[in-house]
């Protein structure tokens, strides 16, 4: 991209901005189905860095949000042992669409419209700095994880499993 272009606020650059968060913007060509590996791909970042930003439930139809690196899965057993439920499954996109107030392909974990308990992947922790989902699909922003804990409480979780 040649010219550094301003993208409109979402509201997890606006939640970014107010706790003064030093972050960097990440636009990209959007593709339905590309997910997280198509984004570190174009945008030349290695999957591991850019992370997935997950709207599951537990068997209560309770929602959570899962955050796991682009390459890896989530071990919906592992997790739920973890975080002491009886199951967990993914969200439908519809269901993971009113829960956060994002469109999927373009889910934040910041600023959600409902609050919901944030998981992350452990050494997604240990990273200097990952590619997150900006609140819109395309659009990603660079920043420290340790953002993750500080703003959205996140409790770590081993639950990665090969893609």
């Amino acid at each position: 991209m040649a010219k550094k272009e301003r993208l409109s606020e979402t509201p997890a650059t606006q939640l970014l901005k107010s706790a003064k968060v030093d972050f960097s913007e990440h636009p990209y060509d959007y593709l339905e189905h590309g997910g997280a590996q198509h984004s570190a791909q174009v945008l030349g970042w290695d999957p591991f860095h850019v992370v997935k930003t997950l709207v599951m439930q537990d068997q209560d139809a309770k929602p959570l949000v899962v955050l796991m690196h682009g390459n890896r899965k989530v071990s919906t057993k592992n997790l739920a042992r973890q975080i002491g439920a009886k199951s967990v499954e993914p969200c439908t996109p519809q269901t993971a669409n009113r829960h956060s107030g994002y469109l999927v392909g373009g889910t934040s974990p910041f600023a959600t419209r409902k609050a919901m308990p944030v998981y992350v992947e452990e050494s997604i922790l240990g990273l200097p700095k990952i590619l997150i989902n900006g609140g819109r699909r395309g659009y990603l922003v660079g920043l420290d994880p340790q953002w993750c804990v500080r703003l959205l409480a996140a409790k770590a979780v081993q639950c990665a499993m090969q893609e």
